[in-house]
């Protein structure tokens, strides 16, 4: 069983400004401070970036807290394959879930749309679906934290 999550974001920017601001550090950095993660880390080291982040349990319900503890560890792991398309993988070191998909962005007009398509699986019997469903939510959450930042950043110029 495993469940998809798909999300489309729209910035008024060209790709090639919003492939720069998902390259740069300083924004995957701002990023985790707006979605109050415990602690987080960026490493881009070419066309690879990973993020790991440190979420406290505290919010979640209780069936999922017993699996997951206190803090959920997440990796999220994009291996860029063209300045418009990247590899997306998410991991919970230790625990049996992880997520696989693609990140595309399309410009049309001066406007991009960054979609992400992910099938996120959780092995755990009876309340898998609970957890994956639980987790899309956090991620779409944190996506929508993601957008809030960039519309900020590009805004800049």
């Amino acid at each position: 069983m495993s469940t998809k999550l798909t999300k489309q974001l729209t910035y008024d920017a060209p790709a090639a400004a919003v492939t720069a601001m998902l390259e740069d550090p300083a924004f995957r950095e701002a990023v985790l401070e707006r979605q109050k993660v415990v602690r987080g880390s960026v490493d881009i080291d070419g066309d690879v970036v990973t993020i790991e982040q440190v979420r406290s349990a505290h919010d979640i319900p209780s069936f999922a807290r017993k699996f997951v503890g206190d803090e959920i560890v997440i990796v999220q792991k994009e291996t860029w394959t063209s300045p418009t398309a990247a590899d997306v993988e998410l991991a919970i070191p230790g625990k049996p879930g992880e997520a696989a998909g693609s990140l595309t962005l399309t410009e049309a007009g001066g406007t991009t749309t960054e979609s992400l398509d992910l099938e996120l699986s959780v092995r755990i019997p009876l309340v898998g679906g609970k957890i994956e469903a639980m987790i899309a939510g956090l991620f779409r959450d944190a996506l929508d934290r993601e957008h809030e930042v960039g519309v900020e950043w590009l805004a800049r110029g």
